[in-house]
């Protein structure tokens, strides 16, 4: 029989979820309180707790407590940039196969989400942001999600992107209005075989990036977006949400080869898609 998980510690954080599935979350500290029109909760009821709980506050509401997941520490925390949304962020760390040891360029970092999940995912990540308050944003949401030990493999430099890469990287993930200016430094910067992936909330962006893909060592250019929808499921009434999450962004990537290619050569564009092409088979696709 399963019972309530680790003690909360002082300094950790908790999310607190009511009987209506709003979430909140806090730091615990000594001496703090959590308050809502619901009546207040005290830290000090919190630390030591078993994760999994429940706690009642001042005026008798009930919440429970949990840690939270990846996706409930981006959807709630101190954030200046928009984040990259959870469903998003999976399928980036997927798509650009992020794993342990792998050296990533992300540009720019916003508030970190993108970054914890890299991280924790066990990349060496190099952020480049131009906005100082971001940078210092980032980092401080790395070390509370992650912990300090993480920002050995996590380094932020204040410079843009547009102007060029240092080093040598296997992944160039992207978060810019403009990420087909950094394919040509991606191209010098980039191992061969590496992946190129450019988050873009507009598909004119994703198609300029596809366009200076099309002229440049690049294969298997594909562009996608995730859509997110929810089931209502309750006794015998079953059926899709009438809200989803849908159109957040478009997710175009491509892997780096050797040599030169065109627009319309065969490591290029369409068919990379798997689109048919003259003379082409299945197992050539």
């Amino acid at each position: 029989m399963s019972g309530p998980g680790r003690p909360f510690a002082e300094g950790e954080r908790v999310m607190i979820v009511d009987r209506k599935k709003r979430h909140y979350l806090v730091t615990l500290a000594p001496g703090n309180q959590f308050h809502t029109h619901k009546g207040v909760v005290r830290h000090d009821d919190l630390i030591g707790l078993p994760e999994g709980s429940w706690v009642t506050s001042t005026r008798a509401e009930r919440y429970v407590t949990l840690r939270p997941t990846l996706e409930d520490t981006i959807l709630l925390m101190p954030r200046g940039a928009q984040v990259i949304y959870p469903k998003d962020l999976g399928a980036i760390v997927l798509l650009a196969d992020i794993g342990p040891g792998v050296r990533v360029l992300e540009s720019g970092v916003g508030s970190g989400a993108l970054s914890i999940a890299l991280l924790r995912a066990g990349a060496d990540v190099t952020g480049y942001e131009i906005r100082e308050d971001f940078a210092n944003r980032a980092r401080h949401n790395v070390e509370e999600f992650l912990g300090p030990a993480a920002l050995d493999r996590y380094h932020v430099e204040l410079r843009d992107c547009y102007e060029g890469i240092d080093g040598t990287v296997e992944r160039v993930i992207l978060d810019l209005p403009e990420p087909w200016q950094v394919v040509p430094h991606a191209e010098r910067a980039m191992v061969t075989g590496g992946t190129l992936l450019a988050y873009t909330p507009s598909i004119v962006q994703a198609a300029r990036t596809r366009e200076r893909l099309a002229v440049g060592p690049w294969a298997e250019c594909k562009t996608i977006e995730i859509l997110h929808r929810s089931w209502h499921v309750e006794g015998d009434a079953v059926r899709p949400d009438h809200r989803m999450v849908a159109h957040t962004g478009f997710l175009t990537y491509a892997r780096l080869i050797a040599g030169e290619s065109v627009a319309g050569d065969a490591v290029a564009g369409d068919v990379s898609d798997g689109s048919a092409q003259p003379g082409s088979s299945p197992s050539a696709r």
